[in-house]
């Protein structure tokens, strides 16, 4: 779309760049930090910051991925927005991995993006950096995306887009073309408001919703990436407690609640809980997973889903009801209209987490790794997790403890996402530890943001669980294949001279034992870090996570 101008002219205001008025716009939204990567087009647009500098920290990173990865890391671990900057073309291009992570986990990310000159959008002159259809590509991979056209429109364009990321999650564009950029406009910046208050959903809605809830003898809550993304901590606690019902998630629902109440259970539980419910209430979740299948809940249960994307709601899906809606404000409603605090109906809440963890016992050495992990974290601690053989545990075993401490790539689960990830969530909490789990494959994706690390002193600890490979890749592809493989070996640096080259701290761990102990000492000394850790061939946790729930 195309901004209208929202600024009012001021002639007694010197006039300013529009790179100025973007930097000034920013400081007076509150970004404290920008990642990006400067480029011809953005000249102005660094001048601008450069004058913010005492406002605004600018964390230039090693590839353009790594921007919006990082902003997304950053909103994920901190709440706040999380902004980043590229060039137009390829640096969008780059960065529209990010994107769709973020799209995906409904992340509050700015991308403010370069343009190429603007007599020539859309002429096909080849300029540097054009590519066509720039702006529809950026409409597609965020909630919306703004091409300024005017530098007084600058001011309003970077407010308009605060103003809805802070109403409403998922990404948001707005486009600087270098002449905008480099042009005068006159008039204050625009002063920073808050986002509205989401709609719970429909009074009906909830209150049939309420009822069929309080007449339920296993109610069962079930939170999704929507429950998380909303940040719903306190509300789904207060609602199991209110119902006397388990809460579970789904993997991309991990960290929507802490994990070590006693009505909550991590993931890997939901195929009994479902199994045996009598009424479920779906939470910010798709209620499909990453192949399509649905989730699955016992036959005859009513099946409720609160969300706020009503395409959540959509074939092959049915519901009984559903209610279109924010998952935190739409909770506190269903609160309201609930009386009192149950006994909780599951009597077996021990024996069902002691089947989970027999079910996972025999994969070794991923279970006793993230067991260690877990061990080595002090509560608040942000894990960032990557898929990786261990990774993939984490998501099964690790029990977080506080709010805004666990990430992961949502349905996208896009590779080599983690370590730019973290470098985002370890500059917006300097004082808490903040570590990201990868494999080799993933890690090589992202390793030259160790620069990045050195460069700015971010106390980011890497772990790499490394196997010479694309590991899960390569046991698909021998169990589909008769042991054929193709393009699944890796050749790796040596980590530790690797960490060396960077004038980072190095470490490697041989066992779980040797691994807690380490991670223990990497996090006590504060400074950026890289773990290594040859884990070898594991095994197959496929079989063991999608096996089904037979039922007693």
């Amino acid at each position: 779309m195309i901004v209208t101008d929202t600024t009012t002219t001021d002639s007694s205001n010197a006039t300013l760049t529009g790179g100025q008025s973007m930097a000034r716009q920013l400081a007076t939204e509150g970004v404290e930090h920008i990642f990006g990567i400067p480029g011809v087009q953005l000249d102005y647009a660094s001048n601008g910051l450069a004058d913010f500098a005492d406002q605004i920290t600018f964390i230039n990173a090693r590839h353009e991925q790594t921007t919006t990865y990082a902003a997304d890391g950053y909103h994920r671990s901190t709440g706040k927005i999380g902004v980043a900057l590229v060039v137009p073309g390829p640096g969008v291009l780059n960065a529209g991995s990010g994107l769709v992570t973020a799209l995906a986990c409904w992340s509050k990310v700015l991308l403010i993006s370069g343009q190429i000159p603007s007599r020539g959008i859309g002429q096909g002159y080849g300029l540097l950096h054009e590519i066509p259809g720039q702006s529809a590509i950026l409409e597609m991979l965020c909630r919306s995306s703004t091409l300024v056209t005017d530098p007084g429109q600058v001011a309003g364009a970077i407010h308009g887009a605060m103003v809805q990321l802070r109403g409403g999650p998922g990404p948001v564009a707005v486009e600087l073309p270098p002449d905008i950029l480099s042009g005068r406009s006159e008039g204050p910046a625009i002063g920073a408001e808050p986002g509205g208050t989401p709609s719970p959903g429909g009074a009906e809605d909830l209150a049939a919703a309420a009822e069929r809830l309080m007449a339920a003898k296993r109610p069962v809550i079930f939170a999704g990436g929507g429950a998380r993304a909303a940040g719903t901590w306190d509300e789904l606690t207060r609602l199991a407690e209110t119902l006397g019902a388990p809460l579970v998630s789904s993997t991309n629902g991990k960290g929507s609640y802490d994990d070590r109440h006693p009505l909550a259970f991590l993931p890997l539980a939901a195929k009994e809980l479902l199994g045996r419910a009598d009424t479920v209430l779906f939470v910010g979740s798709r209620c499909l997973d990453g192949r399509g299948n649905l989730t699955r809940v016992a036959e005859g249960a009513t099946i409720m889903s609160l969300n706020s994307d009503p395409a959540a709601f959509s074939p092959p899906r049915s519901f009984d009801l559903t209610i279109t809606g924010d998952a935190k404000t739409g909770v506190l409603a269903l609160l309201d209209l609930l009386d009192g605090d149950r006994a909780p109906w599951l009597g077996d809440a021990a024996a069902v987490r002691q089947r989970v963890d027999e079910n996972l016992a025999p994969l070794v050495p991923q279970i006793p790794y993230a067991k260690a992990l877990r061990d080595a974290m002090p509560d608040d601690a942000v894990l960032v997790n990557e898929l990786t053989q261990v990774g993939y545990m984490a998501r099964f075993t690790y029990d977080v403890r506080h709010p805004y401490s666990y990430l992961d790539p949502g349905y996208q689960g896009t590779l080599g996402y983690g370590y730019p990830t973290a470098i985002g969530a370890a500059v917006g909490n300097p004082d808490r530890p903040v570590v990201s789990v990868n494999g080799d494959g993933g890690f090589g994706y992202g390793l030259a943001e160790m620069a990045t690390v050195m460069n700015h002193n971010i106390p980011l600890i890497g772990v790499v669980f490394r196997d010479d490979a694309y590991g899960n890749v390569q046991r698909m592809h021998k169990q589909q294949f008769d042991g054929v493989h193709l393009g699944t070996e890796l050749r790796n640096p040596d980590m530790l001279a690797l960490a060396a080259s960077f004038g980072m701290t190095g470490y490697r761990a041989e066992d779980p034992d040797q691994f807690r102990t380490t991670l223990s000492t990497a996090i006590e000394a504060r400074e950026p870090a890289l773990i290594d850790v040859p884990i070898g061939i594991t095994p197959d946790p496929w079989s063991v996570i999608m096996k089904p729930w037979k039922g007693s």
